[in-house]
């Protein structure tokens, strides 16, 4: 099975993740979920959920043959500290690993140039200027609940159906209509109000 790391700060949107972290972690899907951040110390997400992390930023996401990098947002991403993750985002991208960012986790792409050439989303442009002053993404900038393009998916904070209908498109868990069945019953649910 092919892993699928999802990173975590202190502060993580523990729900941003959960939908992908769910359906990737059914063994029927050929996946296993595990968890990496810049050390191994337990992290406490905005839920109060507290994480102790499979792997740390020295396990290398090629040898372990990941199939993605999910990064929820929260509130760790503007602190300097938890930048190192770019570091492992580049590698990944390097690579061909795709890797899905949503909420303030896409201003942390923005901040090391990851968006500037590739069309994506977030919390909203001038968040993500404000956050990224470097950000030169501006011309793929796009209003929307999820983007994917490329190798990048990019999501706002009220995307968590949409942002993993993406994750579970481009893994090839869930395709056409099975997919849009996953995603309107987590919209909708099974019965209409």
């Amino acid at each position: 099975m092919k892993e699928v790391w999802i990173f975590i700060t202190d502060g993580f949107a523990d729900w941003e993740a959960s939908y992908a972290a769910a359906e990737l972690n059914n063994p029927d899907n050929g996946y296993r979920v595990k968890t990496v951040a810049i050390d191994t110390k337990p992290k406490t997400s905005m839920g109060g959920f507290q994480v102790i992390p499979h792997y740390d930023l020295t396990k290398d996401p090629v040898q372990a043959e990941i199939a993605m990098l999910i990064v929820p947002g929260g509130t760790g991403w503007r602190e300097d500290v938890n930048q190192q993750a770019a570091r492992l985002v580049k590698r990944c991208l390097d690579n061909g690993i795709p890797v899905a960012a949503i909420c303030d986790a896409t201003t942390m792409l923005a901040r090391h140039g990851f968006l500037d050439n590739v069309k994506h989303t977030g919390n909203r442009l001038e968040w993500m200027k404000q956050g990224a002053p470097d950000y030169r993404g501006d011309a793929g900038y796009i209003e929307a609940q999820s983007v994917s393009d490329s190798l990048v998916i990019t999501a706002n904070g009220s995307a968590a159906a949409e942002f993993t209908r993406h994750i579970l498109e481009k893994l090839g868990v869930y395709e056409g209509k099975k997919l849009e069945e996953w995603y309107a019953i987590v919209k909708k649910g099974y019965l209409p109000e």
